[in-house]
């Protein structure tokens, strides 16, 4: 892999980030700087620990942080859908956002897994 756009789970994490940010501004109006804002920032967030973690891919530790950073800003923005689900059932296609989000999280840990295991430090 020569670069975090190689990876699976910065494929889909952008993705997501882009379809949560179109959805959340089809929230109501005042929610658009409120919830609308606090989804997109955390959706925005697992892309960007992901690719921030490649970057120190040299130093395993640091790689497992930022994946794990990344993991932890996955499940804030579950959390968020479900507090739209639940405030705005009139908009379902975030359920399936919240499924997306799910498969994610578990491919993130599988990922943290396999770098723990199998990472090796390349010198240069």
């Amino acid at each position: 892999m020569s670069s975090y756009h190689d990876l699976d789970i910065y494929k889909i994490a952008f993705r997501l980030a882009l379809d949560v940010h179109k959805l959340s501004l089809q929230l109501p109006k005042f929610e658009i700087y409120e919830q609308g804002s606090q989804v997109r920032r955390s959706s925005k967030s697992v892309k960007d620990q992901i690719v921030e973690g490649y970057g120190r891919k040299r130093y395993k530790a640091d790689f497992i942080k930022f994946l794990t950073y990344a993991q932890g800003s996955n499940d804030e923005c579950t959390s968020q859908i479900e507090t739209i689900l639940e405030l705005y059932p009139q908009f379902p296609e975030w359920k399936s956002l919240l499924s997306e989000y799910d498969q994610l999280g578990k491919k993130i840990n599988k990922f943290i897994q396999y770098v723990e295991s199998n990472w090796k430090v390349q010198h240069t």
